[in-house]
């Protein structure tokens, strides 16, 4: 049989006791509302998924590590796990704005808003965890052994994130379905998502290097050709869905116009993310490679 050897060192390391702290805090965010069952409907749905699967995940990370199974998985480690603390701190800063806004703001009453301000207050320090992680687990400058632990690999699962922020808020019945414009930054999204997952997914599974063309120019060529296909959306897309399209008087959360407001806004978040990509994916090909 073979022998587990238990690596303890992995527990005591500052990432390591970063990890306790998310696995404490995620745990606690989702205990606390499920204790108030007061998490009704997609958006309550989305926070206990993203708690749970927080986590979980965290969890299989600490006990693979701890066992050393993680050196024997065929996939590079290091970027699945910084890969996952920047997807981990996305996602629970999402759900830590989305639920108070939620199920807190005017709808809050009895003693079950105490857990869900508590669990509010755990899922804000919970982000809070996973960003230090992601800062402590960042390569330094000059280190690019693991892509996915550079600012353009963290950029890239922002991106992918970002883009399916996007497809939530357009998968509801809405024009786009009828106007080219509209069909033209659906196909840029989607296009710029699969692109970017694809990276992600090889980087992860060591992959990368078997592609046989010089990889990271041709990272910064489809960088600078990301730009060039959302800079077209933020200019299609608002004209398309705002021109003669006045925001309704009566106008909720669920507001139809909302979405298409957000979409907006996401559009110009993930244009800046990929112009930044490429500004410091040029700088590590032809800066740092020629000094």
């Amino acid at each position: 049989m073979p022998v587990v050897e238990l690596n303890f060192r992995s527990l005591i390391t500052p990432v390591g006791i970063i990890r306790f702290f998310e696995i404490f805090l995620s745990c606690t965010a989702f205990s606390l509302v499920a204790a108030s069952s007061h998490y009704q409907g997609t958006y309550g749905a989305w926070c206990m998924f993203t708690w749970c699967f927080c986590f979980v995940v965290s969890v299989l990370i600490v006990v693979l590590e701890l066992s050393s199974f993680s050196e024997k998985l065929p996939l590079s480690w290091d970027d699945f796990t910084s890969a996952f603390a920047m997807l981990a701190a996305l996602m629970i800063f999402t759900s830590s704005i989305m639920y108070p806004s939620t199920f807190i703001a005017g709808a809050c009453f009895g003693s079950k808003c105490a857990y869900q301000a508590a669990a509010t207050a755990m899922s804000c320090i919970c982000f809070i965890a996973y960003a230090i992680e992601v800062g402590l687990t960042r390569a330094r400058p000059g280190d690019i052994s693991s892509f996915l632990t550079t600012v353009p690999g963290l950029l890239k699962v922002f991106e992918a994130y970002v883009a399916c922020l996007i497809f939530s808020l357009v998968s509801h019945p809405l024009p786009y379905k009828t106007e080219p414009g509209q069909q033209w930054c659906i196909a840029v999204y989607s296009i710029c998502f699969i692109v970017t997952l694809l990276i992600i997914i090889l980087t992860i599974g060591r992959c990368l290097t078997y592609i046989p063309f010089p990889l990271e120019k041709v990272l910064v060529g489809y960088n600078a050709f990301a730009v060039l296909l959302y800079l077209t959306a933020a200019i299609i897309w608002p004209i398309f869905n705002f021109r003669g399209n006045p925001r309704p008087n009566s106008c909720d959360s669920s507001c139809p116009w909302n979405r298409l407001l957000g979409v907006t806004f996401l559009t110009f978040f993930n244009l800046i993310a990929y112009i930044v990509d490429l500004v410091y994916s040029s700088k590590m090909v032809f800066v740092t490679r020629t000094a």
